[in-house]
C-alpha cells in the first residue's frame, strides 16, 4: 500500500472536513439528496479532470560492439599520444582516471580507433551519434511494436553536440516520421537531461486532447581530443505513452511525480560548469572549484522541495522532531546533521553517476547505503558516465537483477549544468525482466564487483 504522504493527508483532510461540516448542517431529506448530488458530481469532475497517466513502455541502452571496448591503459595512451597537453596534465588527467571507478570494458567512440586520433572530425561526431541513437531506437520500436507513423512527439537531448540541421531533423529523416510531428531538442543540459526531457513529454501529453506517443532519444555530447575524461559514455532511449487503456497492461511504469529545482540565478551555481575556450583556444568544459558547495547546496533545496511531496507522515514526523532537537541544543554540545530517511519513500533509487567521488557523496549526504547506491557504482564501473542517459542504465541493472516488483517506487535523480537538479518517481505496473537488449545479459553475474 502506497504510504500517506503530508500532501495526500492535507487533500483527505480537508475533503473530510467539508463533507462532514455540510452533512451537519443538512437535516432534511430533500437537501441531504441535493448534498449527495453534489458530490458525485464533483467527484465525477474530479475524475474526469484528473491528468492522463504517462507511461513508459519500453526504452532500450544504446552497447557498442564488442570491438569498441576500450582499457583504462588504452584511455591513457589515447591521452598520451594526442599531443595536446602538458606531460603535466597528462599525469593529472591518468590519477583520475585511475581513481574515477570506471572498469576495464567501457566503450570509446571510433576517434579512439582512428589512425590520427589528434583532431576530432565532424564526421567521427555523426558517426558516434547514428550509431547510438539509430541502434537505441531501432531496437526500441522493435519491441513496442509501434510504427513509426505512430510517433506524435519527438524530444533529443545532447549536451555539446548541436549540428544544423538538428539531430531531431536526423531521426525525422532516418525513419520518415509524419510531416506533423512535433520535435524538440535540448541542449546544455547536462546529466539532468534524461529528467528534463521525460518532464517535458509529460506535460505535452497530458495536456494532449487525445493520447498521443512521445519518443525520447537521450545522447551525450561526442567526445574528442580535448575531453578525454568522457570517453565512456552511451545513449539511452525511452517511450513513453498515455493511452492508458491500450498500453497499460504492456508498460513497464508510470511515472507518479516529475521535480525540477534550479538554481541558475546565483552566480556560482551558473558558473559552476561552463563551456569555454582555455588560453590555448581550446574549447572544452570547465569545472570550478565552487562545483561541490554548488552540488550540495542544489542537492538540498532539490531534497525540501521533494520531501513533503513523497515521503511518509511518518518519516516527516520524524525528521521534523529531530530537526527540533537539534535545534534546541545546549551551547557546547555537538548538533547533528539531520537527513531524512528518502528510502521510506521509495523501495529503489537511481542515483546520479558522476564520478566515483559523486557517488559517495551523495551517498554519505543522504544517508545512503552501498545496496541503494549499488546500481550507480556498477553502472559507472560497467559503462562510465553515460550522461544523460544514466538512469536508464541503472533501471537496466535493476531489471537484470529482477529486483522490481508490482507496486514499487523507484526514484531516478539527476543534475545538470546550470545548476539543476531533477527527480522522476515512477511507480512499476509489472515485476522487472530483463529484455532481449538488456545490455547488463552478458555481464549480470559478475555484478556487484567486489571492493568498488
Amino acid at each position: 500500500m502506497k504510504p500517506l504522504t503530508l500532501i495526500n493527508l492535507l487533500h483527505l483532510s480537508l475533503t473530510t472536513l467539508l463533507t462532514l461540516l455540510l452533512l451537519l448542517i443538512t437535516t432534511t431529506k430533500p437537501l441531504l439528496l441535493s448534498l449527495l448530488y453534489c458530490i458525485s458530481l464533483s467527484l465525477l469532475l474530479l475524475l474526469h479532470r484528473r491528468p492522463r497517466p504517462v507511461l513508459l513502455i519500453y526504452y532500450s541502452c544504446y552497447k557498442p560492439d564488442f570491438d569498441r571496448k576500450c582499457s583504462i591503459e588504452a584511455c591513457k595512451y589515447f591521452i598520451s599520444s594526442s599531443r595536446r597537453f602538458s606531460p603535466e596534465s597528462q599525469s593529472f588527467m591518468s590519477d583520475i582516471l585511475a581513481k574515477s571507478g570506471i572498469g576495464d570494458e567501457v566503450y570509446a567512440p571510433p576517434l579512439v580507433f582512428q589512425t590520427d586520433n589528434t583532431q576530432a572530425k565532424l564526421r567521427l561526431a555523426f558517426q558516434e551519434a547514428e550509431e547510438g541513437m539509430f541502434s537505441a531506437v531501432d531496437s526500441l520500436l522493435d519491441k513496442t511494436g509501434i510504427d513509426t507513423s505512430m510517433i506524435d512527439v519527438l524530444i533529443v537531448a545532447c549536451s555539446v553536440f548541436a549540428p544544423s540541421p538538428s539531430l531531431s531533423s536526423l531521426i525525422v529523416n532516418k525513419y520518415k516520421l509524419k510531416e506533423d510531428v512535433k520535435t524538440y531538442n535540448l541542449s546544455g543540459m547536462g546529466c539532468s537531461a534524461a529528467a528534463v526531457s521525460i518532464d517535458l513529454a509529460a506535460k505535452i501529453l497530458r495536456n494532449a486532447r487525445e493520447p498521443k506517443h512521445a519518443l525520447i532519444v537521450l545522447w551525450r555530447q561526442p567526445p574528442d581530443a580535448r575531453r578525454k575524461l568522457h570517453l565512456p559514455r552511451g545513449c539511452g532511449g525511452g517511450a513513453p505513452l498515455n493511452d492508458a487503456r491500450r498500453w497499460r497492461s504492456k508498460a513497464k511504469m508510470e511515472l507518479s511525480l516529475s521535480l525540477r529545482t534550479h538554481r541558475g540565478a546565483d552566480d556560482a551555481a551558473h558558473n559552476s560548469a561552463v563551456q569555454m575556450e582555455d588560453a590555448r583556444g581550446n574549447v572544452g568544459v570547465s569545472l570550478s572549484k565552487d562545483l561541490v558547495r554548488v552540488a550540495g547546496e542544489g542537492l538540498r533545496v532539490h531534497m525540501r522541495a521533494l520531501a513533503p511531496l513523497v515521503l511518509p507522515l511518518s518519516e516527516v514526523l520524524r525528521y521534523a522532531c529531530a530537526c527540533a532537537r537539534s535545534a534546541l541544543a545546549r551551547d557546547g554540545e555537538r548538533r547533528h546533521v539531520v537527513v531524512p530517511d528518502f528510502m521510506a519513500g521509495f523501495e529503489h533509487a537511481c542515483v546520479h553517476t558522476g564520478g566515483k567521488a559523486v557517488i559517495a557523496a551523495i551517498g554519505r549526504t543522504m544517508g545512503l547505503d552501498e545496496y541503494v547506491t549499488e546500481p550507480a557504482r556498477m553502472a559507472l564501473h560497467r559503462f562510465g558516465n553515460t550522461s544523460s542517459s544514466l538512469v536508464f542504465y541503472q533501471l537496466a541493472y535493476f531489471e537484470a537483477k529482477r529486483r522490481v516488483r508490482v507496486g514499487d517506487r523507484l526514484w531516478m535523480v539527476a543534475f545538470g549544468t546550470g545548476f539543476k537538479a531533477c527527480s522522476l518517481v515512477w511507480t512499476a505496473l509489472r515485476d522487472s525482466a530483463p529484455d532481449t537488449d538488456n545490455p547488463w545479459n552478458d555481464c549480470i553475474h559478475q555484478y556487484p564487483v567486489k571492493g568498488w
